[in-house]
């Protein structure tokens, strides 16, 4: 029974030790990955939330991310990415301001979308200080 009781032990050490590891990991994952942001505009709208982040790469190169954040039933928070490089910037931008065009001309023209014109859909660039710290 003592021998079956330590090997309990040893599984729930590994088990806990892997998730510390997953933890930090993850952690300095989101620590590296917040440190290049050199641009960044949240903007509410009602369940979601949407982050434009201007990003550097390792080269000084620069990319767009885009993240909608909602949250779960859980508690949580549920985020999807789209990664949006230079190369490509024209390209999307013609694609959204189409699509956006087609939805209010053709499919939705009676519609008035600025009835969501709320203060928290204005939202201003963050102050440059933000970016500036240590």
């Amino acid at each position: 029974a003592i021998i079956k009781i330590n090997t309990y032990c040893r599984v729930l050490y590994k088990a806990y030790i892997c998730r510390l590891k997953k933890k930090y990991r993850k952690s300095m994952d989101d620590y590296n990955q917040d440190r290049n942001i050199v641009f960044s505009r949240k903007v509410k709208a009602g369940k979601r939330t949407y982050f434009f982040d201007v990003k550097t790469t390792k080269g000084n190169d620069y990319y767009i991310n885009i993240t909608e954040s909602k949250k779960n039933l859980d508690g949580g928070f549920m985020k999807t990415k789209v990664f949006l490089y230079k190369e490509d910037f024209n390209k999307f931008m013609d694609g959204l301001q189409e699509t956006v065009s087609y939805v209010k001309n053709e499919l939705m023209p009676d519609y008035n979308f600025d009835e969501y014109q709320r203060p928290e859909y204005n939202a201003t660039p963050p102050a440059e200080e933000d970016f500036n710290q240590s």
